[in-house]
């Protein structure tokens, strides 16, 4: 099979029903082993801001809410801060099942082995180079740096859990189209 002809894209894609135009991509889940090292990573790392937890101490889980918010803008009662971390673009969830971290078996499959499947996050930033020098700084593991492999001008760095951030900067997505 070769890519589809902008044809093709048009006709399969219809309009929503018109009770969706208020729908919005609200989160991403992340299955994670180790609460404390995603935390660090996606927080001191890549700069995320935690917006919120909340435990489920019958289904022994917890939920992390992270996204390049303003710590400021975080309501401090439970309830506003609650429906204020649901109404943000484009957060992550990190799901926690209690004991994974002693689970010394346990590994996520990140999607880019086989069997492929989920493959990355992607994260805009005004210089690609620049961030990178930060993550490189914290410690970031790369899967493929700016400068690297066939597409230049973007990265991907990994989470503790090993999945994969793309990191790239919109100006840069029109040179990699050409």
């Amino acid at each position: 099979m070769c890519a589809l002809s902008e044809e093709v894209v048009s006709s399969a894609c219809k309009d929503g029903h018109p009770s969706t135009k208020d729908f919005m991509m609200q989160q991403t889940m992340l299955r994670v082993k180790d609460p404390v090292q995603s935390l660090d990573f996606y927080t001191r790392v890549l700069g995320m801001t935690f917006l919120q937890k909340i435990d489920f101490p019958s289904m022994r889980f917890s939920l992390y809410f992270l996204g390049f918010e303003d710590k400021d803008d975080i309501p401090v009662d439970v309830r506003e801060r609650t429906a204020w971390t649901f109404s943000r673009r484009a957060t992550i969830e990190l799901t926690h099942n209690w004991g994974s971290e002693s689970d010394d078996k346990l590994s996520y499959h990140n999607g880019n082995k086989e069997p492929r499947g989920f493959g990355h996050i992607g994260v805009a930033v005004p210089d690609v180079d620049a961030a990178c020098k930060v993550f490189e700084d914290r410690g970031a593991t790369f899967v493929k740096k700016p400068d690297s492999g066939k597409m230049k001008d973007l990265a991907f760095i990994q989470d503790p859990d090993g999945y994969w951030i793309e990191i790239f900067s919109p100006e840069n997505m029109v040179a990699l189209m050409s």
